[in-house]
């Protein structure tokens, strides 16, 4: 059976706390097997015998938005896509050494060219873009915090939503489902 990843936007974050056996009870309740959590921030593991990644997020969204009793976006990867995105090097070796932090966004879908040019239009002193499939690699010079930039933001220029997750988050979890980091 193929593995899966979900990542789950609004989960712990903004007061909407949400114990991680909860949401392993709640995958389980939907079928899946081989249920398990990583870190608090969202992210289940799991098995079914399903191929349809967009079907699943729609099955986990109404699930969850019943359970919990609001939106949660799900973004729904093989462990094969984790791997890779987690393999992946956008930004030169040099700048990578003077970043401070490296985060990437998932999106549903590969971004069109018109939504490539909003993020690249994010660009700042401090933080450096790169859209690679459906994912948006942010990588920034200095405190997330002196950064202007947000989900929020993205989602704005995007109109669309999206999660991020640090890149030593998604490497661990490669790492952890064997795939490479």
């Amino acid at each position: 059976m193929p593995r899966y990843i979900a990542f789950l936007r609004a989960i712990n974050v903004g007061g909407r706390n949400v114990p991680m056996r909860v949401l392993a009870r709640e995958f389980e309740r939907l079928g899946f097997d081989d249920v398990e959590t990583f870190i608090a921030s969202g992210n289940v593991i799991f098995t079914t015998a399903s191929r349809s990644a967009a079907a699943l997020e729609r099955r986990i969204e109404r699930a969850l938005a019943s359970s919990l009793g609001y939106e949660v976006t799900t973004f729904v990867r093989t462990d094969d896509e984790v791997a890779a995105v987690a393999g992946y090097r956008p930004f030169a070796e040099p700048d990578l050494r003077r970043a401070v932090a490296l985060n990437v966004g998932l999106v549903a879908a590969p971004l069109p060219a018109a939504a490539r040019k909003a993020v690249e239009a994010l660009t700042s002193d401090i933080d450096t873009f790169h859209v690679h499939g459906r994912e948006v690699y942010w990588m920034c010079q200095k405190k997330q915090s002196d950064s202007k930039f947000s989900n929020a933001v993205l989602e704005r220029a995007l109109k669309m939503r999206s999660t991020f997750r640090g890149l030593n988050t998604i490497r661990r979890l490669a790492e952890k489902l064997g795939g490479r980091g």
